[in-house]
């Protein structure tokens, strides 16, 4: 992405680079304009029935799902997602804004804490107000379901700005929410970088939602602090895969922790970043996976044939690059990829398998957010363990065994919001999504979820 005047300017990362369009940046006046407008809309919006609001919110979604084919191509053309993968994130978007409407119901219905024959304590679910919406450019429409749908339907409205790097999507959002019916300021998008991002904190918003990198997850906490309100970030990962000796070493396997290393590229926040394997596991398992590495098409995301596409930027290429060229300097070993390929231009780089891994490479103390998967071998369970937790993250960790008690005391002992056994998914619309140290602070999803975008009130009653 690059910057003209208060222009932001859309490349295309499959195609060298070539511009896509040009989006004027949201002036200050055009922020707080949106989070005046929210202001306004929120208590006649929190003021309808929660059946009310759902059906609203459904409108929007079905909007964008008459829209999806336009939304995946864009996202495709735009951050370099391939398209298949594209079209799969955003169906899971749709389907988790659907099922929130049944989860809300369940989720901010008042409850009792406590009564006698005198009175009854009910617990009430209201919503904070204006909420500030800051997300990335990886997962954009599932990012809008996540972040925005239970705020709405719990009452809340919303002023949404995703990443400078695909303002296009921002652009097409808006006109989706605008053919929707969902009430002029309940849903409002701003465009921009950080400072756009620094305007809309502190123009008087009740709450903040962030998810990104830690650097700024870090800056906005402080500023959410300054101003009092809440904050719920979900930030980098470095989540390790635990593969034990009895597990065996089968193309199934491979394929599943290839996938769940490289998909979009190794740009997702939840990815297997460090594998961490059972010495008699290690050579056999590093053949399979670079096998399946050598089966997979790198190229253009829009095309229906690719497997891997490119990263979002040169910038993120370039990062990869220097933390391979780091571990290789420390003594690590490729045995494929650690380069960009040839005969493609733009933000390419080859999925990249190392091993001779030692903890004071960049590549284990960094979240690799690219294609590159780092190999290290553990003797005892126990090192194991401490290999996996040898990190400032702990979003996710997956625990690849057949034994039942040795997953129960590795989840118990893994420092991480949510583990898997093996690549089961940890996502679901009831189940809370977040991670521990700094990988953020609350939860998205599940009960939890719906209460971190809701106040807690106490009402008591005489009978």
């Amino acid at each position: 992405m690059t910057f003209a005047a208060h222009l932001l300017v859309s490349t295309n990362p499959s195609d060298d680079y070539a511009v896509l369009g040009e989006v004027p940046c949201s002036t200050p006046d055009e922020v707080q304009a949106a989070v005046d407008a929210a202001r306004a809309a929120q208590p006649g919006w929190a003021g309808l029935s929660l059946q009310q609001r759902s059906a609203a919110v459904e409108s929007f979604t079905a909007v964008c799902e008459q829209h999806a084919e336009q939304i995946n191509q864009l996202i495709a053309a735009e951050t370099g997602r391939p398209i298949r993968n594209t079209r799969g994130g955003t169906t899971a978007g749709l389907d988790y804004l659907r099922r929130y409407s049944d989860l809300a119901a369940r989720y901010l219905e008042p409850h009792i804490s406590a009564q006698d024959e005198h009175l009854v304590q009910r617990i009430h679910r209201e919503p904070w107000g204006v909420i500030a919406v800051i997300c990335p450019w990886n997962f954009p429409f599932l990012n809008v379901a996540w972040s925005c749908g239970p705020a709405l339907l719990a009452g809340n409205t919303v002023v949404y700005k995703n990443s400078e790097e695909n303002p296009l999507f921002t652009q097409l959002l808006a006109r989706l929410v605008a053919q929707s019916d969902l009430p002029a300021g309940v849903l409002t998008t701003v465009i921009g970088g950080a400072q756009v991002g620094h305007l809309l904190v502190t123009s008087g918003v009740d709450k903040i939602t962030f998810t990104g990198s830690v650097e700024t997850g870090r800056a906005l906490t402080a500023l959410a602090a300054q101003q009092f309100i809440p904050i719920t970030t979900e930030l980098g990962g470095s989540s390790p895969g635990l593969v034990f000796q009895d597990v065996e070493v089968s193309e199934e396997l491979a394929h599943d922790i290839f996938w769940k290393r490289f998909l979009h590229s190794g740009q997702i926040c939840d990815a297997i970043k460090r594998l961490i394997v059972h010495e008699s596991l290690a050579q056999p398992l590093t053949h399979a996976l670079v096998e399946v590495a050598a089966r997979q098409r790198l190229g253009d995301a829009r095309e229906e044939s690719t497997d891997l596409g490119p990263l979002v930027a040169h910038r993120q290429v370039q990062r990869i690059e220097e933390q391979v060229a780091d571990a290789l300097e420390r003594g690590a070993t490729v045995h494929c990829g650690g380069r960009r390929p040839e005969g493609l231009r733009g933000a390419y780089y080859e999925p990249t398998i190392l091993t001779g891994i030692t903890p004071d490479m960049r590549v284990w103390r960094e979240e690799t957010f690219g294609p590159v998967l780092p190999i290290v071998t553990f003797t005892t369970e126990q090192e194991a363990l401490q290999l996996a937790n040898d990190t400032t993250y702990g979003l996710s960790a997956y625990v690849f065994t057949n034994d039942a008690d040795r997953f129960a005391r590795c989840a118990q002992a893994l420092r991480v919001g949510g583990v898997g056994q093996g690549t089961t998914s940890i996502f679901d619309p009831n189940s809370p999504f977040g991670g521990w140290k700094a990988s953020g602070l609350g939860r998205t999803n599940g009960e939890e979820g719906f209460h971190a975008i809701t106040q807690t009130k106490l009402i008591a009653t005489q009978r």
